[in-house]
Order: structure tokens, then sequence, then C-alpha cells
């Protein structure tokens, strides 16, 4: 095992794959900024990740798992469904109080 992966197990990682090509950074960097704030205790890492194989790309994954893909589930998510999403992978106990409508 490496040290970067003995590092990061059993923390909470977020991943966020966008289409440079695209020019998707802003709203990728956004939506991390806004997960960062929001899950600040929860999140452990956050990445964005440009795609270099493949166009159109914006997928948000929380310790694996896929919360959210562009093309399956029909574009970019409002901000407050991402966080429900996310927050049903890292913390699902929390309450996030006005972004739960």
């Amino acid at each position: 095992m490496s040290k970067h992966s003995s590092e990061t197990e059993g923390r909470n990682q977020v991943t966020i794959t966008y289409c440079p090509g695209c020019g998707w950074l802003l709203r990728s960097a956004w939506m991390a900024q806004e997960l960062l704030t929001t899950f600040r205790e929860e999140v452990d890492g956050l990445t964005l990740r440009p795609s270099r194989d493949e166009s159109g790309v914006f997928r948000v994954e929380a310790n694996g798992e896929l919360v959210w893909c562009r093309n399956r589930d029909g574009g970019f998510p409002e901000i407050n469904a991402l966080k429900q999403a996310i927050r049903d992978c890292v913390a699902p106990e929390r309450n996030l109080g006005h972004s739960e409508s």
C-alpha cells in the first residue's frame, strides 16, 4: 500500500472530473468551494480532475461512488441537489438546513 493511500484510507474524498475543453473549470471550482464550505468537518480532500480522455465530462464522486454524471443525470446539478448527494455519502445523519428544500 502506498503512503498516499494509507493517508486517505477511511477519509471522505470527493473528486470532480470536468472537461477543460468545454470551459468547465470555473463551474467545477465553484462547486468544490461550496462543498468544502458545507462539509468542512466531513470532507478531508477534494480533487479537481481535468478529463484528458473524454470530452463533455462532468462527474462527481464521493469515496469512489458516482453521485453525479452530467450525461447520466441530464445536465449539471443544482448545488442543493449536489450537496444532498454528497451528504448521503459522507454524513447521512447530517441535516443541511436550508439546503434540504
